[in-house]
């Protein structure tokens, strides 16, 4: 069962690491194809990056940064190097992976999959952090990760954006979701064809967009136990210095167009597609409506309002 591996990097000295750890720890590195848009001022040889994740398939791109155009755009180009896998996994470039990662999250998703138009499986994994040069894990949980509007967040006036947060949920049951992380997101392979990364997004409001384009087209997304993939956070924490990011002053210098502006033009997008504006294949579905969505998990899009719902994890 192939996988697909869809990497965007950002000047990320974990990269490397992230690639090897996957590359160790799955069942089956053979089966991997990794896809890595790496933005960054010199990369490695691609030669040296194939020999390093021999017998998995690399394809690579090198973007210098004064022309990234924030992570949706780079998840774009990454996903564009799909070719035909039975399994799709979009990861940051700055994660760990338990043993077996690979067969386990198809055996969950296949688990999952009877009686489903689709299933993605997603979450804000876990943390590690690098203590002494060696990755540590730092789980809140073994059980599932469940995501929520952060309380105390309400819409704001000018735009859809929300927060959304992690809470623990001590079930060893995959949890239903009504929202996901588009740094550990599992789904088949088929979710490359049918849910296109739309480039007019930028970074806030990524996720609110896809969730509503997978509920609308009925998939359904989980968050699974036991999660075997974990995050850096970029927290002052993770052990080695803080990562740049594309939003920085000292990269905004070069550039003709703003991170702000790319912002806002996302924001309006978000707009656009939860008022159901034609949006082609970045649109919602017809299978489930944005009321169904309220009714279910509380996030009223039409009317700005959040129900008691929004702030707790779908579980019985």
């Amino acid at each position: 069962m192939s996988v697909f591996v869809s990497i965007a990097a950002y000047c990320d000295p974990v990269l490397g690491f992230t690639l090897g750890r996957a590359h160790e720890k799955a069942r089956r590195p053979q089966d991997l194809h990794f896809a890595i848009v790496d933005q960054s001022p010199q990369g490695p040889a691609v030669s040296s990056i194939t020999a390093a994740l021999t017998p998995a398939r690399v394809s690579y791109q090198r973007i210098d940064p004064v022309f990234a155009r924030g992570p949706c755009w780079a998840r774009t180009l990454a996903m564009a190097l799909y070719d035909g896998e039975d399994w799709y996994l979009q990861l940051d470039s700055h994660m760990d992976f338990e043993p077996g990662w690979d067969e386990r999250l198809i055996d969950q998703a296949r688990a999952l999959a009877p009686g489903r138009k689709g299933v993605v499986l997603s979450a804000y994994p876990n943390a590690f952090a690098f203590e002494n040069g060696r990755p540590v894990a730092r789980p809140t949980t073994n059980k599932v990760l469940a995501h929520v509007v952060k309380p105390g967040v309400n819409f704001e006036a000018d735009h859809l954006v929300l927060s959304f947060e992690a809470q623990p949920v001590e079930t060893d049951e995959p949890v239903p979701g009504f929202h996901l992380g588009a740094g550990c997101l599992f789904a088949p392979g088929r979710f490359a064809l049918e849910f296109p990364y739309d480039p007019a997004m930028y970074f806030h409001g990524e996720e609110q967009a896809l969730a509503a384009r997978l509920y609308t087209h009925g998939w359904d997304i989980f968050h699974m136990p036991g999660l075997p993939v974990y995050h850096l956070y970029n927290d002052g924490s993770a052990g080695v210095p803080a990562r740049p990011l594309h939003w920085d002053a000292a990269h905004e210098a070069g550039r003709t167009q703003s991170w702000w502006e790319l912002e806002q033009r996302s924001r309006a997008r978000l707009g656009a597609l939860l008022a159901g504006q034609p949006l082609g294949v970045y649109g919602l579905g017809r299978e489930r409506t944005l009321a169904q969505y309220a009714d279910w998990c509380g996030i009223d899009y039409a009317n700005r309002t959040l129900g008691p719902q929004a702030y707790r994890p779908l579980v019985a």
